[in-house]
């Protein structure tokens, strides 16, 4: 097939890291080309490189055969080169057509849009792509803002799409649509660079390039290869994608929650009647496609929100709007679903991030003062056990990659939990060898006694770990299933707010 992108020997450094060490790459025509490594093995480093965000320190980037310098995205876009991006770039408040086209018209001071729309419809019929053009941006769907990304690629007439982590927002369902519409596109000639962590996308591309540590592993067609052995390469070790959960009898009642409601900030209803219970030695899962009520539910539990109505009781106390001080020290832990905006501050340290929010405590204090000795005894003992990849306590949070930083989170929360476990999307963006030991230590406090309340859009998280999983759509329950009995096409048509399969 005939190469349309072919990276040489590319590196590029960072504060004398090495984010990528003398790679090679090539993309065909009409294919799909996957980048698999773990956080931090620099697959986020070569695209950005390849779309201009980045400049090399070394290497050579060819474009249909021609070398290329790119200073910035517009010189990666005018050679027909798109990104879609992981974290949406979208004006809420515009329209779809006007997102897509904002800033591509290159003369003139009046905006065409009539001969833009008929462009857009046309790319849509095309594909099969059904968006509404006359839309607000934020009465979209996250599922369909996915698309208005696509499209503005599109639009600028891209052959080259690199896309980063796009079903991270997705439903099953919308999920098995955009490969089926990304296929469509390789038929007619376009080729994509797909970066996932996910092997059930992966095992779906034409090729797969193993990235560990900056430098490529293998590079192998897909059909010849297996998850098992991608996941072997990217980790460098066998990898277990089920992990061992033991039939445990729920004990008493840790939390009841009871007709909770709770208004957003434009006065929306984000939650609405919200009713179910979690018992000692019990996860409950909930499953939904992102912004559907989870993040404001698990602001109301842990107490950064007020609810509108009804009552949430822990261990039979009603602390129903309670301050997140409080529910601390009645032993509640918190695993927020942005781990550096919510969870760590990223220019301390590990050591101090160990006990933030408990730094007054007796155990980390000497009189007035923070005991030092003390929080990097704690720091040392924690990067041991949770197996945290950094020189010492001393390392600022914003320099660990990802899976690194989330263990950061789980080993605090994990510390000073007694009794409560909040985990809002806790293997988000991680690789299969760090979800594998999210998912280990997640097992061991339910078998400790603790109640754990666990959302997640990755529903294997769901069937791997939940007792029960309820699945949310527009700020409610529309059911509560066994995952054992379930399947994940029913949970899917849940999650897209099918209420018959709830019955």
């Amino acid at each position: 097939m005939t190469s349309v992108l072919r990276v040489e020997a590319l590196t590029k450094r960072f504060a004398g890291v090495t984010a990528n060490d003398g790679v090679d790459f090539d993309l065909s025509s009409g294919e799909i080309h996957c980048l698999f490594g773990e956080n931090g093995a620099g697959k986020s480093t070569l695209s950005s490189c390849i779309f201009g965000f980045y400049r090399p320190d070394g290497g050579r980037i060819f474009v249909h055969g021609r070398e290329v310098d790119f200073s910035s995205p517009s010189d990666a876009i005018a050679a027909g080169i798109g990104m879609v991006h992981q974290h949406f770039v979208l004006v809420p408040e515009f329209t779809v057509l006007e997102n897509i086209i904002v800033g591509t018209q290159k003369s003139g001071w009046r905006l065409n849009a009539r001969e833009a729309r008929r462009k857009i419809e046309a790319i849509c019929s095309e594909y099969g792509i059904e968006v509404n053009l006359d839309a607000y941006v934020w009465e979209l769907a996250v599922g369909r803002q996915q698309w208005v990304e696509i499209l503005k690629a599109l639009y600028l007439d891209a052959r080259i799409l690199i896309l980063d982590e796009p079903t991270a927002v997705l439903t099953p369902a919308e999920s098995q649509t955009l490969f089926r519409i990304i296929k469509a596109m390789c038929a007619k000639g376009l080729s994509i660079i797909l970066i996932t962590h996910k092997l059930v996308e992966v095992m779906q591309s034409d090729r797969v390039t193993v990235l560990r540590k900056g430098k490529v592993v293998d590079t192998l067609r897909t059909a010849s290869t297996s998850a098992d052995e991608l996941a072997r390469l990217m980790v460098g070790r066998a990898v277990s994608f089920t992990v061992s959960k033991p039939a445990l009898a729920p004990g008493a009642k840790v939390l009841e929650v009871e007709g909770l409601s709770a208004i957003g900030h434009w006065g929306e209803h984000v939650l609405k009647n919200i009713t179910f219970a979690v018992a000692r030695h019990e996860i409950f899962g909930i499953a939904g496609v992102a912004d559907n009520g989870q993040k404001e539910l698990f602001e109301v539990l842990c107490g950064v929100r007020e609810p509108s109505a009804g009552s949430v009781r822990l261990e039979a106390e009603d602390v129903t709007g309670f301050p997140a001080r409080a529910l601390m020290d009645r032993g509640v832990g918190h695993i927020p679903d942005d781990r550096f905006r919510e969870g760590l501050v990223r220019q301390f340290s590990i050591a101090d991030n160990l006990v933030l929010g408990w730094q007054r405590d007796g155990k980390y204090t000497s009189g007035p003062l923070m005991n030092r000795a003390a929080i990097g005894a704690l720091s040392k003992t924690m990067i041991a056990e949770y197996q945290i990849a950094a020189r010492d306590g001393a390392v600022p949070a914003g320099n660990l990659s990802g899976g690194n930083a989330q263990k950061v989170i789980i080993a605090r929360e994990f510390l000073h939990a007694s009794g409560l476990l909040l985990a809002n999307q806790p293997t988000r963006g991680l690789d299969v060898g760090v979800i594998e030991y999210v998912q280990t230590r997640l097992l061991e406090k339910r078998a400790e006694g603790f109640a754990i309340v666990l959302a997640s859009e990755e529903l294997s998280d769901l069937f791997n770990l939940a007792d029960r999983i309820a699945v949310m759509f527009k700020g409610e329950i529309v059911g509560i299933v066994d995952p054992r009995a379930a399947s994940v096409e029913e949970i899917g048509m849940m999650m897209a707010g099918n209420r018959q399969a709830a019955a």
